[in-house]
């Protein structure tokens, strides 16, 4: 009995896009679609954050180097009172010198044991923090390292995270162009299906023309078909994308690099991630609706 109550709801609709073949596969490719837009956003999102943290953590703060073969020299009094002569220029707020272990600490992830057993010859490193509101005469800065530590290199900083600010811009533009590419791709491909489907079920679009049904009524059909295939591939797209994220946050988590995004999103920038399911399904239904609209048109 249910059965054919259901037979006769089919036979009902205007249009029997559920039978459709043509449509079959269209939730899964905008499950890929969202897949691959998910894991492009979140990549960006987390990229923008780790810049943020970069351009944060180094703003007002200096490094002086002092080579290894001159490092000697500087112990004891020597550093004491280049650390003074420092400190007292106007503008610097405060003049840390790094021991062994600290450095040791800092370039172990790169160069590995030969730093801890010394192999390595290691400059001095002095960790200087300056009044980002009231910065210091860095020429005069670099005249007095220079007079009570020859050879020393002081470093701002700017162009190693110019570099590193270009590269995050870089990314987060790739995956923008990646978004944009997926949408277009998703369009393209809704209006493809839907052209087929409106030169399947011709006879009946013509039937309801001939019972005065409008153009925007046939679009409906097509529009509603499309929002609901939408919506599910975009949900499985995005059920798929959330393991892969686990995943590359769990390798990341495992490389132990300042360097690297930690993919640690935000609760707001989970909301992107979860509207991307609801946007899919909206693209479709707009492409549908418009590809029915301009086919009727030309239609005489």
């Amino acid at each position: 009995m249910a059965a054919a109550s259901k037979a006769r709801g089919r036979l009902r609709k205007p249009v029997p896009l559920d039978r459709d073949v043509s449509g079959r596969y269209l939730p899964l490719l905008v499950a890929i679609m969202v897949y691959l837009a998910a894991l492009a956003l979140a990549g960006a999102l987390s990229v923008n954050k780790l810049a943020a943290r970069w351009d944060s953590g180094l703003a007002g703060a200096l490094t002086l180097q002092i080579p290894a073969e001159a490092a000697a020299a500087t112990d004891g009094p020597a550093l004491d009172a280049l650390t003074q002569a420092l400190a007292a220029t106007p503008g610097v707020l405060a003049v840390e010198p790094m021991d062994a272990q600290e450095m040791t600490a800092l370039l172990e992830p790169w160069l590995g044991d030969a730093v801890v057993a010394g192999d390595l010859p290691l400059p001095r490193l002095v960790a200087v923090t300056i009044d980002t509101g009231g910065p210091p005469d860095m020429e005069a800065l670099r005249a007095t390292a220079q007079e009570l530590a020859p050879g020393s290199l002081l470093d701002d900083h700017q162009r190693w995270l110019a570099r590193l600010l270009d590269l995050a811009r870089a990314v987060e533009i790739m995956a923008a162009v990646v978004v944009l590419l997926v949408v277009a791709a998703a369009c393209i491909m809704v209006a493809f299906v839907t052209r087929m489907g409106l030169a399947a079920h011709n006879r009946a679009i013509e039937l309801l023309h001939l019972i005065g049904a409008q153009d925007s009524y046939v679009a409906r059909q097509f529009q509603n078909h499309a929002l609901s295939l939408g919506l599910r591939g975009g949900l499985l797209g995005f059920l798929c994308a959330l393991p892969t994220l686990y995943l590359a946050r769990f390798l990341l988590q495992r490389i132990d690099t300042g360097l690297l995004p930690e993919l640690r999103l935000e609760p707001h920038e989970w909301s992107l991630l979860v509207l991307l399911p609801v946007a899919a399904a909206l693209v479709a239904m707009l492409t549908a609706r418009i590809t029915v609209l301009r086919t009727l048109a030309r239609m005489p």
